[in-house]
């Protein structure tokens, strides 16, 4: 059976990952009327399948990218204000050595080789300082520090590589727990007034007369339909399966589908330094401290050809990371040492449909006016997400009159409202008022939750008090707020996305929160 909604919200969302949310908050905070809608959870594909970094993309520059770099440079330090319980400052180790490589297509390359061929390809020191100089000056960094040369010979961070490495770039960048950022961003545009949907799936949207008509199904199959004065699609990897076949617009947009893979492994090293590897094959991955206990690796960079819910970390892929990882590591890393992979896919937007060469890794806008106002999203980063929906929101505003002006810069999302150097007091704080959590767990909690955490402690004075205790610091009261709050419902919405606790859960104990959250759902 149908039920049909009459009155017409200003601003319809398609997608609940990160570009989605950030643009339906975006809205909601300019007085619109906003419903989202999400056919699974929140941050289920690509925006919870990131390298988990907030940077301004260094490599980006070889394919001169600089627009693309200056913004997100400059994002960097208006996020970490905005949410510093979720993302916070790190340094970035660079070895050096004289077989780096810079892969063929790059512009960077092709100008090397025409101009200095006797290099081959080769990634000199002095550019690559150059490359670093840049990033530190594009952006107007204020908070983060700059680059640094090492000894590698003389610095702990040297211990765990091959002896050949000597030197080496230091620099920052940031890291992000990405689906908390989504979730917040939900959150925060549900406070301001937006109808958040999850498990919630577009099956139609045409235009009749000045609006939108979206036809919606849910888990048990109802339909509903609900007008809009605009649509947004922000379907991410999906975009144009979406144009082509629930919206059914004739276009000329091509994406080009990039996966990206990762593994995490038991931790490599000690200290708190995240490694840049450059290849001899001119590609780049990270090694970083990851959770506490271990180490995270990707990512890779290959075309996918199927449907980008099937992305999947290969065999292959992780034969590559490792291998890849043990032309710096000492130590190589074995098969059995994976305890997690991940794969996700980028939509990258080609400048041509008829190349795949042409995909640019910036994000493209393109509204289609014949009628009632359509926003497609094609491409984004984690990094320039309000950036994208402030510029979204600055193509929708002739068809919205006296929209307010832009707002979310320096923002708090829920759980922030303190300065970033802050953090370190407010976590010993918070341990010093629930003694029982100790250091580690105290840390976790504040870094997912933010001043928050109290609520979900509430007036606990004993573990026993957070109801059941479902193993790794993992307890009724949290699962309860996740649920009651952040959309929750499946065992893998708590322990992979608004949380990581999937690596340190037993199958017993995930069956056990299972049979938990379904018979709280009844």
């Amino acid at each position: 059976m149908t039920t049909t909604e009459l009155q017409p919200v200003d601003l319809f969302v398609i997608g609940g990952g990160i570009n989605g949310c950030g643009i339906a908050r975006d809205a909601a905070g300019r007085g619109l009327t906003v419903m989202l809608a999400e056919k699974g959870d929140l941050a289920q594909a690509t925006s919870s399948a990131s390298t988990k970094l907030f940077h301004g993309g260094l490599r980006y520059l070889e394919f001169f990218e600089f627009r693309l770099v200056r913004e997100a440079l400059e994002e960097r330090e208006t996020l970490l204000k905005a949410m510093p319980h979720i993302s916070w400052p790190m340094r970035f180790v660079l070895p050096y050595h004289a077989d780096m490589r810079f892969e063929s297509s790059t512009p960077t390359s092709r100008l090397l080789t025409l101009f200095m061929p006797w290099m081959k390809g080769r990634r000199p020191a002095w550019l690559i300082r150059l490359g670093l100089y840049l990033y530190d000056t594009l952006g107007g960094r204020e908070i983060l520090p700059g680059t640094r040369t090492l000894d590698l010979t003389k610095e702990v961070y040297g211990q765990p590589l091959k002896k050949k490495f000597r030197k080496a770039f230091e620099y920052s960048d940031c890291w992000v727990q990405d689906s908390r950022l989504v979730v917040l961003n939900a959150r925060d545009a549900q406070a301001r007034g937006a109808t958040i949907l999850t498990r919630t799936e577009v099956i139609r949207a045409k235009r009749e007369g000045e609006l939108w008509a979206v036809t919606l199904r849910d888990t048990a199959g109802t339909e509903a339909i609900h007008y809009a004065r605009a649509l947004v699609n922000a379907a991410g990897p999906w975009v144009d399966r979406l144009l082509d076949e629930q919206i059914g617009l004739t276009h000329s947009h091509s994406i080009r589908l990039v996966r990206g893979s990762h593994i995490v492994v038991p931790k490599l090293y000690d200290h708190d330094r995240c490694y840049f590897f450059q290849g001899e094959d001119g590609r780049i991955i990270f090694a970083i401290p990851y959770e506490q206990d271990f180490t995270l690796i990707g990512t890779t960079d290959q075309d996918h050809e199927g449907a980008p819910e099937a992305a999947a970390c290969s065999q292959a892929e992780a034969d590559y990371l490792r291998a890849f990882a043990a032309t710096y590591f000492e130590t190589s890393i074995s098969a059995d040492q994976i305890v997690w992979t991940y794969s996700g896919v980028r939509p990258l937007y080609n400048d041509s449909a008829s190349s795949a060469t042409a995909a640019t890794r910036d994000y493209v806008l393109a509204v289609d006016q014949q009628g009632a106002p359509l926003l497609n999203v094609f491409g984004g980063k984690i990094t320039t997400y309000r950036r994208l929906a402030e510029s979204g929101m600055a193509k929708l505003s002739p068809f919205f009159n006296g929209l307010k002006p832009n707002w979310t810069a320096g923002v708090p999302l829920p759980g922030a409202g303190f300065a970033p150097e802050e953090t370190t007091a407010e976590t010993a704080r918070l341990a010093a008022d629930y003694p029982f959590l100790g250091q580690a767990w105290a840390e976790r909690l504040f870094r997912h939750y933010g001043l928050e955490a109290r609520a979900i402690l509430r007036d606990a004075a004993r573990i026993e008090d957070l109801g059941t205790n479902f193993g790794a610091t993992l307890t009724q009261a949290e699962v309860d707020w996740l649920m009651d709050q952040e959309w929750a419902r499946t065992v893998e919405d708590v322990v992979w996305r608004r949380t990581k606790l999937g690596l340190r859960l037993s199958e017993t104990e995930k069956t056990a929160l299972g049979a938990y959250m379904a018979a709280r759902a009844k």
